[in-house]
Parts: C-alpha cells; sequence; structure tokens
C-alpha cells in the first residue's frame, strides 16, 4: 500500500528493524542514566540489584531492570520521579486517583514537543489532515486526553474545536452546524452521543463526519461496529496513558487492524503477569512500556496492566512499528467469580450480539452467604420495548442466556427503564463492586 500523502514524520514510522533497534537503543542507555542519575527511587532500585546504566549495552539487557507499577507513583508523590528540577518542568498533568492521591506526571518543553509529535502521527494514521475540522470532546484539565489531542490537531494544521467532554446538545449543536469533519472522545460518550443525538432528530450519518478518534477506556469490536454503523464513520482506537506521556502512545492505522505503537519514543514489551517473564511476539500478556524520549519523568518497565499482543505479521499500511492487538481488558478489571474468570468486554460483547444497538448497561456483583454472583443491568432502547409482559420476559432470557454462553456463568439480567443508568461524559463505569473485599 502507497505511503500516505501526508505524515509528518514518516522517516520513523516506516524506518527499517535494524535502524530502528539501533535507535531505540541508543535512547534507552541515555533514558536508563538520566534515570539513573536523577531519580533516587530508580538508582536504589537498581542498585538493590547490583546493577548500573553500564550493564546495559543491548534491547536485550532490558530484561534486566526493575519493573515500576502504578502504586510507585502514589508512593512518591508528588514529584519523587522527577528527573529534571522544577525551574525546567513546564507542564504538570493529574490522574483522576479513584484512591489516594493522584499520579502526578510531568513535562518539559522537549516532552512536550515528543507527545504533539505522536499525537500528529497518532491523527495522521487515521487520515486527519490540516482539511479537517476535529471538535475535541476528551476532558480538558489535569486529565491528558484533552491538551493531548488538541495539540496534535492542531499540529497537523486542522480546525480545533476544544469543546471538551458535556453539554451533550451542544456538542451535537456545533458538529452540525460547524461542519465537524472529525471527533475526539471516549467511544463509551460517543455512544451517548448517538443516542441524544436521535431524540435530537439529528442523523450523524447525514453529517461531515467521517474520523472518530476514541480511546482512554477498553472498548470492542462490536462497540465499533455499532458506532460506524450508527454514525457513518470509520472509529478509530489510539492508545495512552498518563504514567508514559498521555495518549499518543500507539494508535490504528487505515487498515485498523491493531495499533502501531511509536517504538522510537515508547519501548513494548510483553511480559506474563504471574512469572514476569517476558513472553515472544504473537503471545498475549501483559503490556509493559518504557519511555526512550520523555526527560522530566523517564519510566522504566512501567506495568500498564493491560493485556495484548504484539502482532507479528506486518501491516498492509507499510509501517514498520510493530503492533499490538485491541486492548480489551486489563488484568486488573477481571473479577473471578465461582472460580471462573470474568472481563467486563465478555459481557459487552454478548449483549451487542443480541441486540444491535448497544444499550447502557452497569454489571454489579454482589455477596450473599459467602457466595459472589453478577447482576447486568440493562436499560431498555425504543427498539428494545414492548409492552406485553411476556415479550420482556423473553428478552430478559435472551439476554441472559447470550451472556452465558460467553462466560459460561448463569446471572441475573434485569432491564431497567430508559434514563436509568448513569450516563459518563468520561470513562463509563461499566462495574459496580458491591462485595465489600
Amino acid at each position: 500500500m502507497q505511503q500516505p500523502l501526508f505524515n509528518p514524520v514518516s522517516s520513523t514510522d516506516y524506518l527499517p528493524a535494524p535502524k530502528l533497534r539501533e535507535l531505540q537503543t541508543e535512547r534507552f542507555a541515555r533514558i536508563i542514566r538520566r534515570a539513573y542519575e536523577n531519580v533516587p527511587f530508580f538508582r536504589k532500585r537498581m542498585d538493590d540489584r547490583n546493577r548500573t546504566p553500564d550493564s546495559f549495552r543491548s534491547l536485550e539487557d532490558v530484561a534486566l531492570l526493575p519493573f515500576t507499577v502504578k502504586a510507585d507513583l502514589r508512593e512518591t508523590y508528588p514529584f519523587g520521579l522527577f528527573a529534571s528540577p522544577l525551574k525546567e518542568i513546564v507542564r504538570l498533568h493529574a490522574s483522576s486517583g479513584t484512591t489516594g492521591k493522584p499520579i502526578v506526571v510531568a513535562y518539559t518543553k522537549g516532552d512536550l514537543a515528543v507527545w504533539e509529535e505522536a499525537m500528529m502521527r497518532t491523527l495522521a494514521a487515521a487520515g486527519v489532515s490540516s482539511g479537517d475540522i476535529v471538535q475535541n470532546s476528551f476532558g480538558y484539565g489535569l486529565f491528558t486526553g484533552g491538551l493531548g489531542a488538541h495539540y496534535g490537531a492542531e499540529g497537523l494544521g486542522a480546525t480545533v474545536i476544544p469543546a471538551s467532554g458535556g453539554n451533550t446538545e451542544r456538542q451535537i449543536m456545533l458538529m452540525k452546524d460547524f461542519g465537524v469533519t472529525v471527533i475526539c472522545c471516549t467511544p463509551s460518550y460517543f455512544v451517548h452521543l448517538i443516542e441524544e443525538a436521535g431524540k435530537m432528530g439529528v442523523d450523524l450519518r447525514k453529517l461531515p463526519l467521517r474520523i472518530g478518534i476514541f480511546g482512554a477506556e477498553p472498548w470492542t469490536f462490536e462497540m465499533r461496529r455499532h458506532i460506524e454503523e450508527a454514525a457513518g464513520i470509520k472509529a478509530f482506537d489510539i492508545y495512552g496513558l498518563s504514567e508514559i506521556t498521555g495518549p499518543g502512545v500507539g494508535a490504528e492505522c487505515e487498515c485498523q487492524c491493531g495499533l502501531h505503537i511509536f517504538e522510537d519514543h515508547f519501548y513494548p514489551e510483553i511480559i506474563d503477569p504471574d512469572t514476569l517473564e517476558v513472553l515472544p511476539d504473537g503471545k498475549e500478556g501483559e503490556l509493559v512500556l518504557s519511555t526512550l524520549s520523555k526527560m522530566a519523568m523517564p519510566m522504566l518497565r512501567y506495568r500498564t496492566r493491560d493485556l495484548t499482543s504484539i502482532l507479528t505479521e506486518k501491516c498492509a499500511c507499510g509501517r514498520t512499528i510493530r503492533r499490538i492487538s485491541k486492548i480489551s481488558h486489563r488484568s486488573d478489571d477481571m473479577f473471578i467469580i465461582r472460580g471462573v474468570n470474568v472481563f467486563p468486554s465478555q459481557i459487552e460483547t454478548a449483549i451487542l450480539n443480541e441486540e444491535k444497538h448497544l444499550p447502557h448497561y452497569q454489571i454489579i456483583l454482589t455477596r450473599s452467604h459467602g457466595l459472589d454472583n453478577i447482576e447486568v443491568d440493562i436499560e431498555v432502547t425504543p427498539e428494545m420495548f414492548s409492552d406485553k409482559v411476556s415479550a420482556m420476559e423473553e428478552l430478559t432470557q435472551r439476554f441472559s442466556h447470550a451472556i452465558e454462553r460467553v462466560i459460561s456463568l448463569r446471572v441475573l439480567v434485569k432491564m431497567l427503564p430508559p434514563n436509568s443508568v448513569p450516563r459518563s461524559e468520561g470513562k463509563a463505569r461499566r462495574v459496580i463492586d458491591k462485595r465489600n473485599l
């Protein structure tokens, strides 16, 4: 396939493998030394293993490095992992911090330039260019998504509408009145936009909108199909996390067959989450990432908890940077019910297999008499509703059997009236755990 007409950094996306490895080795050596010399946390971790920067001479030696986990960022709050003095740091972001203090991340001017470049490559891979009008509905502020997408789109020369999240009716008005061609947001929020647009009598398929850039939460192939059919767009998955840089770590190209990792800045590994052994390409495990060019806050072998695999076949787009398979679940969002491992994405897949229009739903985990139980609350849509009790009972049984076929467990399904499930303007809260574990 011919390379895109506009790709701001094609020389790195299409580097021959030996050249890429040479670049990675050079940058890894520099970042390891920077972390060792400027961050006491990393120096102690390496000293405890009798390692120094000189211990690392090739990419294979990366496996000798200790892992970093999210708890390390909380324990060093707020500035304990900074490798640059505050006078060189021009931006701070932070995660929402669902438990305890937030995770703080920092950027130098050079780091922001790298981030912008990565987001330009992300958007360009989906076909975004200087002629587009981009409605950025990721949240602005401490969350990295909003500003990451903003500067990437501006870097391409696109027109950016900084809509941020919320005010759904205004979002739809902007799409319609401004001739928006690209939207960036979480996939669950876009599903909400589809629903609200229908109520307002706006057919998204008749608008100029052609591309959706979705990230910040796992979503399934079935949700992609629903979004593309309902809105008449191509829906692209992007990947990133605040601890590494924010969005822009990886992205789908026009082939939509895995996310290209921008390996010149972010080095990927796949490990067995139980044994911590590095797995070969093609094997599913936990994604581990190291930053190769972030100066303010280098991150070495960060365990993302995201489960995926590095794809072995070449992509038809011609890019040589490796791809990971679409992330649909995490090692830490799995719950075990009566000895069975269950992921929320499995339940979503089962629901979508039965209902073309994705209904709003929540998974409720409860414990009774020492036994764990799953309840799935599914909101009735106009397409699903019937005023006949027997029809609704049949619908309930249909969803129950569909979920059981996927997870091999019988669950309690409840059909709820419209607007019963709370809406999300950011990441959807799909699982409510009431077990008090």
